[in-house]
């Protein structure tokens, strides 16, 4: 008859992995997809009872549908997965900018605690307030980098001033001069240090 209805047409041939690349669609398009997917499955099955269809093509039809949903499953999961390791990290790192802003007020205080002279008030004053200020800090994931004896590492530390010094193996950090800052894993700021050269080379 002429008002038989077509079988549904593929799109093209399909790749057999259900494992897809993060496509960057939104959940509500992922989500539209699947719906969109699971209603043509069932479309598809309740107009294979109401008509004749040859049984190869209904076989067909069945796996185009529980291709398309299954990799719409995958594509799903897979910008499940990258929204939460954004998030997690948005979290982790949201106040790096605002940490390193304060990492001048962490250096003054150190400057104030070197100068003063230990014990007396105002040095016990400068003291209480940089513990609290640190204390807050570190409760957010800042540590610092401030350990002198140590091989240089350029990563995270900055060579300002170097030193004949044949005591200690050549390229060994012998005292800091700014201290460096992570929050986290990651670098805020390399450390300023002074380091030694004309010792012995350190064997690798």
């Amino acid at each position: 008859m002429s008002d038989e209805k077509k079988p549904i047409a593929k799109n093209g041939p399909e790749d057999d992995s259900y494992v897809l690349e993060d496509t960057g669609n939104s959940v509500e398009d992922i989500e539209h997809e699947m719906e969109i997917a699971a209603q043509e499955a069932a479309d598809s099955t309740a107009a294979r009872r109401a008509r004749e269809i040859v049984p190869g093509q209904a076989s067909a039809e069945s796996d185009d549908m529980k291709d398309r949903y299954l990799r719409t499953l995958a594509d799903f999961e897979n910008f499940r997965k990258r929204t939460e390791r954004e998030k997690a990290d948005f979290y982790k790192y949201a106040l790096s900018g605002l940490v390193r802003e304060l990492l001048p007020v962490l250096d003054n205080f150190d400057r104030a605690l070197e100068h003063a002279e230990e014990g007396d008030d105002f040095h016990k004053g400068v003291l209480m307030i940089y513990k609290q200020l640190y204390g807050v800090l570190e409760k957010y994931g800042l540590k610092p980098i401030d350990d002198s004896g140590v091989p240089f590492d350029p990563k995270i530390h900055e060579a300002v001033v170097r030193e004949d010094d044949p005591s200690v193996p050549s390229h060994t950090v012998v005292a800091v001069l700014q201290k460096g800052y992570f929050i986290h894993e990651r670098l805020l700021r390399p450390a300023m240090v002074k380091v030694a050269v004309g010792g012995p080379e350190e064997q690798r």
